[in-house]
């Protein structure tokens, strides 16, 4: 069985450019993408001011654009999958006069960082190009408008996260920004959400594939849960006076145990796990040690299914399959949670049979994806 592989870039910017011509009746002056990513561990960890260790994927969103004068932005995208209309313009706002979201919800995060980003002049008329719409694609779209700027990635990261709580909805932590912006090929990159101090920890030995599998599922529970689970991390790290869970050690939030709920317990209890797990699972890889990085994989998943509480069954099915494949390494659900995505580190030789078993033992239909670390977001030559 074979994984979907995202198209060359060059074949995505041919795409959007001939859609801007058809639009527009013109060329376009600029053209900027970014990738998907999946986070290999460090799961909820982001707002609690933890540590992460994602990749960006090869799997990019693209624009192309040129200025205009007359105060408009007008927005096409070509993937078939986003939801209606495909078509969208509205007003540059002004000082008298704010965006709001809307319908289409794709264009929600281009609009958002116009509103906090009104130093962009850029992206003022643009067609989107992305191959798939895809849960791996989610830092793409509010970092393309941010890509042409000079401005200090970390500054531009924080637009985008501004862009996804206020006009997506979302009240994400700052990893996928910062993913999208500072990626790098045959890279993770651990970032320290408290800091914004970020290092780039090799992953690019040709022996090792990581393998990213769809569920195809999405409960409707991950649209409310996510948000409480934010609100509970918050209420114990208070509860311990401390600002975030960043600050406790597991020792302390034994000792502090009667202080909250059972299931704040539980909840803080992951975090704080999953921060030591991170730190953990970069020395691993450093280190070329493959199999420790793995474990800590398989602990990450158990946790965030037992404490957290975000897991599914079809997740779990997944993660089973994948870790009877001799050649696996490890496997976690990755993502918010309640459906999306797992991500599998194995021997590359191993990833065909692993798939089909996979999909065999798997009571749903799968989606996969193979790809190696690559580049952030960057400006592209027309």
């Amino acid at each position: 069985m074979a994984a979907w592989r995202p198209p060359q870039v060059d074949e995505l910017l041919a795409e959007a450019r001939r859609a801007f011509r058809e639009e527009f009746g013109a060329e376009p002056e600029l053209a900027v993408c970014a990738p998907g990513r999946v986070n290999l561990i460090g799961e909820h960890t982001d707002y609690n001011q933890g540590l992460v260790l994602p990749m960006a994927l090869e799997l990019v969103t693209l624009l192309v654009g040129s200025p205009r004068t007359d105060g408009l932005v007008s927005l096409l995208t070509t993937s078939k999958d986003a939801d209606e209309p495909q078509r969208l313009q509205f007003p540059l706002p002004t000082a008298q006069r704010s965006l709001e979201p809307g319908i289409p919800r794709w264009a929600n995060y281009v609009k958002g960082v116009i509103q906090h980003y009104p130093e962009s002049p850029w992206i003022v008329i643009g067609t989107i190009a992305a191959p798939v719409w895809s849960p791996l694609l989610g830092p793409s779209f509010p970092t393309l408008p941010c890509v042409a700027d000079s401005g200090a990635l970390a500054a531009r990261a924080q637009v985008c996260q501004r862009a996804e709580h206020s006009f997506a909805g979302v009240p994400c932590g700052i990893m996928d920004q910062l993913i999208a912006l500072l990626g790098q090929k045959g890279h993770a990159l651990l970032i320290d959400c408290r800091s914004l101090e970020t290092s780039l920890v090799p992953l690019s030995d040709p022996k090792l594939a990581v393998l990213i599998t769809n569920s195809n599922v999405r409960h409707s529970l991950g649209s409310s849960e996510y948000p409480l689970r934010r609100r509970q991390c918050e209420e114990v790290a208070r509860a311990l006076g401390k600002e975030s869970l960043r600050e406790v050690q597991l020792e302390e939030l034994e000792a502090g145990r009667e202080l909250v709920s059972k299931e704040g317990f539980r909840r803080a209890r992951h975090v704080v796990g999953e921060i030591r797990r991170t730190a953990q699972a970069a020395e691993a890889l450093n280190r070329g040690d493959y199999k420790a990085f793995g474990r800590l994989m398989v602990e990450s998943h158990q946790s965030l299914r037992d404490d957290y509480e975000v897991s599914c069954p079809e997740l779990d099915q997944l993660v089973e399959a994948a870790l009877s494949v001799p050649g696996v390494y490890g496997s976690r659900m990755t993502g918010g949670g309640f459906g999306g995505c797992t991500v599998t580190l194995l021997d590359a030789s191993a990833a065909s049979r692993a798939m089909q078993h996979i999909q065999e033992q798997y009571s749903g239909t799968a989606t996969f994806y193979l790809s190696q670390a690559a580049d952030g977001a960057m400006v592209l030559h027309l």
